[in-house]
């Protein structure tokens, strides 16, 4: 975790929270293979939203809504998982400035939440979009963190 804050400003305290549940959820979904019956991170997905909410910028809300489409999809919760990946998949697709490895994640969320809700023609077609800006993404460590959730991603 990171250093806690030094001072009692209620603002510092949500980004402490919202940084630390983040980074601790990513982690989580990334490493357990089985997440169905994992409230932890469930929770821990949804605190991180709620304290983005409070303190971050739209482009934190919207990572943290990333990061919920992601969860939920994996939890097979389909039509939130859905819900919030048609949100955020809108704002960073509108974005000119949104960074090749993280398209490359929009996509691949967007992808594994219309397979956890049944729509195999939009799961196709962002699938195949995920594989396109993976290949497309500069930076070689960039890509080894997208692969880490995109190889997760049941293939049809």
């Amino acid at each position: 975790m990171n250093k806690t804050p030094e001072n009692l400003q209620p603002e510092s305290w949500h980004r402490y929270f919202a940084i630390n549940t983040n980074n601790t959820a990513w982690g989580m979904s990334e490493t357990l293979e089985d997440v169905l019956s994992n409230t932890e991170l469930l929770d821990m997905a949804h605190a991180s939203a709620w304290h983005w909410r409070i303190v971050g910028t739209p482009l934190n809300q919207m990572r943290s809504t990333m990061l919920l489409a992601l969860i939920h999809a994996r939890m097979d919760m389909g039509p939130s998982a859905w819900r919030y990946a048609e949100s955020m998949k809108k704002y960073f697709t509108e974005i000119a400035e949104t960074p090749d490895w993280e398209l490359a994640f929009v996509y691949a969320i967007h992808a594994w939440a219309a397979l956890s809700c049944g729509k195999l023609d939009e799961y196709k077609v962002s699938y195949h979009k995920a594989s396109l800006c993976l290949k497309a993404i500069k930076d070689h460590e960039d890509r080894a963190v997208v692969l880490k959730t995109f190889s997760l991603i049941p293939k049809m």
